[in-house]
């Protein structure tokens, strides 16, 4: 990261969503330059990490709850607020984040902090999306308390698993042909995320930089047809896009919602964005903390290199953005039995190890080692709905973690000790869905599906589901058990 001529000692650092894209990125780099970062989660069962403990406090604290503002430390020096709701599909966002920021200000009062970083949206139009509004909303709650703020502004980042960049892959990769909404013209300032960390890094304890706030971007300002153009070209594909005066807003959302694997409430959220510029305010911040801006095309050449070795930290699909877990990872961990219905196999494995690196590698595009044309179709279905359907995939090729999206479903539990990976749907369904695999001390796979129904449409559900588990999970249980 690149430095300020700031001479840092030791501080101690809060940081807040700390499960979310950005700050995934942030804490390894406070952590090697040596800090210590209380990190505030929600649900703590999400956050998975390998730091040393001395570098490191855990705490779970939901911000919408104002009592538990009395558990953050006194002795905080600096404290990132890096909470966004917009993806959310429970509730108004806007009140959310008006919510979870004066109750961040409440918390933070009672500390030592002498600053505090917030990343937010570019707003430099008079007629902002609900988004961009709720951004600069919270910056002025914010700002208004006793602890100075700095706010750096960004537009589109781009980075291995940044929503921005997945959704343009999404569409370059899928459409040779677009017929795309005029907001396709809009311009913009994309800044890679590597920039983006280090303008939150070197920002700290600049006193030149309180009370203040600085848009940061990227050298290029482009149009998101030009961004999806060059992105192909990188990519050395033959991509044609024609742009039409006639999709709505709701068109619009339907159109990224459908190819892309965003969720209906964020692709809503994102076009009404995407029709306002997000060009960057000139300043002289890149200059006076010594960072090298990154172009969008060196960007997307990086952010390809993380994927292809297999090293995506954090993803804005593992975001949880529907109501179905909010009680917590682990109030789900224990899979019920009384009033469920419950399809339990089981076969013998040949070869162990084989058999778990196969298991950890299921779902996203390995697919479920039988009838994946069956799982698209549910996906489909789902996607119908409204559902997330089939298309998050997963981050990593060979590995997950608990939080984890794993196509329509959600990692619970991932332990290779213990031989168990545990999943919970986040399908649209007549009741609840668990489906686990679990290897015993005799190599016996066991292969469980439990589901929950919710009054009679959950039982109609189950039935009507029932004929094609016989062929599917026995295909996949004698896929999972045997050797190539």
């Amino acid at each position: 990261m690149s430095r300020s001529s700031v001479k840092w000692t030791i501080v101690k650092i809060l940081l807040t969503g700390v499960t979310g894209y950005i700050a995934q990125r942030l804490l390894p780099v406070l952590i090697e330059n040596g800090h210590q970062v209380v990190c505030c989660v929600r649900d703590e069962s999400r956050f998975h990490h390998s730091f040393p403990q001395h570098a490191i406090q855990v705490l779970e604290i939901d911000f919408l709850k104002s009592e538990q503002m009395e558990l953050i430390p006194r002795d905080i020096q600096i404290a990132f607020y890096l909470i966004h709701s917009m993806s959310t599909s429970s509730g108004d966002f806007m009140e959310m984040e008006e919510t979870c920021a004066k109750n961040f200000c409440k918390g933070i009062a009672s500390t030592k902090a002498s600053q505090i970083i917030y990343l937010s949206g570019i707003v430099n139009e008079s007629t902002l999306s609900r988004h961009l509004t709720s951004r600069k909303q919270v910056e002025t709650i914010l700002g208004g308390g006793d602890t100075p703020l700095t706010t750096l502004r960004a537009g589109i980042i781009v980075g291995s698993g940044s929503a921005s960049f997945e959704i343009i892959r999404d569409l370059v990769e899928k459409l040779p042909i677009m017929i795309a909404p005029r907001w396709l013209e809009t311009r913009c300032q994309p800044i890679a995320i590597r920039n983006v960390l280090e303008f939150l890094y070197a920002i700290m304890g600049r006193e030149d930089s309180f009370h203040k706030s600085y848009d940061i971007g990227g050298p290029d300002i482009l149009t998101y047809k030009e961004m999806l153009l060059r992105f192909s070209a990188i990519r050395g594909l033959d991509r044609h896009i024609w742009v039409v005066p006639v999709m709505t807003p709701k068109i619009s959302s339907y159109w990224l919602y459908f190819v892309t694997s965003t969720s209906y409430s964020l692709a809503r959220n994102l076009v009404n964005s995407m029709k306002v510029e997000v060009i960057c305010q000139p300043n002289q911040l890149a200059e006076m903390l010594g960072i090298n801006l990154i172009g969008y095309d060196h960007s997307i050449k990086l952010a390809f290199d993380k994927i292809e070795q297999n090293q995506v930290i954090s993803s804005w699909k593992d975001a949880q953005s529907s109501n179905i877990l909010k009680g917590g990872l682990s109030h789900y961990i224990q899979v019920p039995r009384q009033g469920c219905f419950i399809d339990e196999r089981k076969q013998k494995v040949i070869d162990r190890d084989l058999t778990l690196r196969k298991i950890w590698a299921i779902g996203g595009k390995t697919g479920w080692y039988y009838g994946d044309w069956l799982w698209e179709i549910r996906g489909f279905m789902d996607q119908l709905l409204g559902g997330v359907g089939m298309r998050r995939g997963r981050k990593s090729a060979s590995d997950v973690v608990a939080g984890d999206a794993l196509d329509f479903w959600r990692v619970l539990v991932a332990n290779k000790e213990e031989k168990r990976l545990l999943l919970y749907a986040e399908m649209k369904l007549p009741g609840e869905a668990w489906l686990e695999f679990r290897l015993d001390e005799q190599d016996i796979l066991i292969q469980t599906a439990t589901f929950r129904p919710l009054g009679v449409l959950g039982r109609l559900y189950w039935y009507s589901v029932l004929p094609f588990h016989g062929f599917i999970f026995n295909g996949m249980l004698k896929a999972l058990s045997a050797k190539p």
